[in-house]
């Protein structure tokens, strides 16, 4: 101290001093502390630190298991495989453990070992002189010096140890799904649809021309092994019998686009399910204005107009499916899409 000026580089100063000098110039006065242990080491204290630690270490113990689970629980349904029934409520469980883990050790850690504390502030506009940074910088030190980390070794360990796995949680299903299959790295631009492969129905049959009403529409499938299963989640795609005008509408669109030109087999026009906003399915067909509407976010596409977005977020035209019939008169896919399905991600432009 010098006068009655406040001294910031005081080696004297204490670093509450500081914290507290720092809060009165920028308008808040503390006017109570208080310290959960005034003796430190005590037996309460360490208990509620053991206390804490067991949380964070529950959490990181529930984030390991979610990590085991995610990647070797067997996940594919087979009828009577007790395991694979299981696999969603084991991840469930494990994610909520690992949450409430961390969420209570936070709370105990805040309300039985930070020093209680009670401030008043007052407002004030302007910015800051640099001793006044200084003595921020001196407060937010301290907020971490408060719970006394340097000497809570057992913290320490808990936090880095449950923790680490918090964040292999938040990143391995990301990374799992897509290295779900690292000998194919087109995964995400292909569907089950290929040359000749026909589109069937949820229960693999086959659908001729004459099998849509006019002005309906019906989801199909590739006709392939698992076409209809999770396997090819993104594979499901809406056929359209157009009424005359409505397709002769719908040819014009498609042809003047090179992506889509010849993709439609007379009337007939097929687009993805998959809604190009967040993949939610859009199946909802209001056959007077030609408007397909997607339920999650109401995107709504154009069927005439190569189902470009009208409404909504959504932001790009539903892929469409080129489509013929074979020599069977079943229809069948002329090859897969020709863009990719879904929402946009970092390959699209």
């Amino acid at each position: 101290m010098t006068g009655t000026r406040f001294d910031v580089d005081d080696p004297a100063v204490t670093r509450f001093e500081l914290v507290r000098e720092g809060a009165r110039r920028d308008g808040v006065e503390i006017v109570h502390y208080e310290p959960r242990f005034p003796i430190p080491g005590t037996k309460a204290e360490r208990r509620v630190e053991r206390t804490v630690a067991m949380m964070f270490l529950l959490a990181g113990g529930a984030a390991t298991a979610f990590l085991v689970a995610y990647i070797w629980w067997p996940y594919q349904y087979e009828a009577g495989a007790n395991l694979t029934k299981l696999y969603t409520p084991v991840l469930g469980l494990t994610l909520a453990l690992t949450l409430a883990g961390i969420s209570f050790g936070v709370i105990i850690w805040a309300k039985r070992l930070l020093p209680h504390e009670v401030a008043v502030e007052k407002r004030h506009v302007g910015g800051s002189p640099a001793d006044e940074r200084k003595l921020t910088a001196a407060s937010l030190v301290n907020i971490v010096d408060e719970t006394d980390v340097a000497r809570r070794p057992l913290l320490k360990f808990a936090v880095v140890a449950g923790l680490l796995p918090v964040g292999a949680v938040a990143v391995v299903p990301l990374v799992g799904g897509l290295l779900k299959n690292p000998h194919n790295p087109d995964a995400l631009l292909h569907t089950g649809f290929a040359p000749g492969v026909r589109l069937v129905r949820k229960d693999m049959s086959p659908i001729r021309p004459e099998d849509v009403s006019v002005g309906g529409v019906e989801t199909v499938f590739p006709g392939i092994p698992g076409g209809t299963t999770n396997e090819y989640a993104d594979s499901p795609t809406l056929l359209f019998h157009l009424r005359d005008e409505d397709a002769a509408a719908a040819a014009r669109s498609a042809n003047a686009d090179p992506v889509n030109k010849d993709s439609m087999y007379l009337n007939f026009v097929a687009y993805s399910k998959i809604c190009t906003h967040a993949g939610c399915p859009a199946s909802l067909y209001e056959q007077q204005t030609h408007k397909l509407l997607c339920p999650c976010h109401q995107s709504q596409f154009k069927v005439t107009e190569n189902a470009r977005p009208v409404f909504g977020p959504a932001t790009r035209p539903l892929p469409m499916l080129p489509i013929t019939v074979d020599a069977d008169g079943f229809f069948a896919a002329k090859s897969d899409y020709k863009v990719p399905i879904g929402p946009g991600f970092w390959e699209r432009s």
